[in-house]
């Protein structure tokens, strides 16, 4: 039976009760609430049972749960040993960083062994099995609030899982140490990327990833940007932090800025647009891992990345 329009009974709406109307220069800039810098200690993921940590900020940021950023979610999946945690995601982005242990991942594109110091990527997914072989503590970023600001389910994977082990992360962050001038770059670390977001030089189409080494002694110059920073502490003695702050003197330098100090499996969070320089006053190395939506700011061309 084929219904023609004309016979259908008119529908009487009223869809003016929601339409609201401010005068420009009073709402262009709503204030939200700003981005904390808040610190994760080490301490959540290393004792107790087996467990999901939400990294939360939701209430601060006044989105939905659970959220560390307003497009990212972050969390530590603690794993005894012999045990496995599941783990669920509206995301269409996943990363997985191993701070210690080891085991396997179970997806269903297939299953992959992991250890200490190890990165892994996940499209979007049903289920996730993660079972560990010895005590483990996994660092989960993924882009779920994002999507649920915007409405929507993922319904097609970006991209392929993607698997970077230590051993290649450690080979790659040597080579470009070593090169000529590296010690006068503002960062010295690799981005990570993939054959399917080559043209924003991203971990994913929404996410990010940057291997940061600062050598003993070391100072590595402010810079700034719109994306908010997760960031892992992967290795870090004593003396060693970051200093934030939203200006420079004319030297190009952080004053009285403030200071978050490393601790190894720490994560902290960098607000966007400040400035922010590295410092090593110890006689050791140290490693962070960033991680933001810069992939996404990337493609939206707002990232603005600037360096002193």
């Amino acid at each position: 039976m084929v219904l023609s329009l004309d016979t259908l009974a008119p529908v009487s709406t009223d869809w003016t009760d929601d339409a609201l109307y401010y005068e420009f220069s009073s709402a262009v800039a709503p204030k939200l609430p700003p981005v904390p810098c808040n610190t994760f200690p080490a301490k959540l993921h290393q004792q107790g049972r087996t467990r999901i940590i939400p990294l939360d900020l939701s209430d601060q940021l006044q989105c939905n749960a659970p959220a560390i950023t307003p497009n990212l979610s972050a969390y530590f999946l603690r794993i005894c040993t012999g045990e496995n945690l599941t783990t669920t995601s509206y995301a269409s982005a996943q990363l997985f960083y191993v701070i210690r242990g080891a085991g396997q991942t179970e997806t269903e594109y297939g299953t992959i062994q992991w250890s200490a110091g190890d990165i892994f990527t996940l499209p979007c997914c049903g289920q996730v099995k993660h079972t560990a072989t010895a005590d483990t503590a996994i660092y989960l970023v993924n882009d779920e609030p994002l999507l649920n600001y915007l409405g929507v389910i993922p319904n097609r994977a970006k991209f392929k899982p993607t698997f970077y082990s230590r051993d290649r992360l450690m080979l790659e962050l040597q080579r470009v140490a070593a090169e000529p001038g590296a010690h006068q770059r503002n960062r010295i670390g690799i981005l990570l990327g993939n054959t399917e977001t080559h043209f924003t030089r991203s971990l994913t189409h929404t996410l990010w990833a940057l291997l940061v080494y600062i050598p003993a002694g070391a100072v590595q110059k402010p810079h700034r940007h719109n994306s908010v920073a997760v960031d892992m502490v992967i290795d870090a003695p004593p003396g060693v932090y970051t200093l934030l702050a939203k200006a420079l003197n004319d030297n190009g330098e952080i004053v009285e800025g403030k200071r978050v100090y490393w601790q190894p499996g720490t994560v902290f969070v960098t607000p966007p647009g400040l400035w922010h320089s590295h410092h090593n006053e110890s006689g050791q190395d140290a490693l962070i891992l960033p991680v933001q939506d810069a992939g996404f700011h990337s493609y939206m061309r707002t990232l603005d990345q600037r360096f002193v």
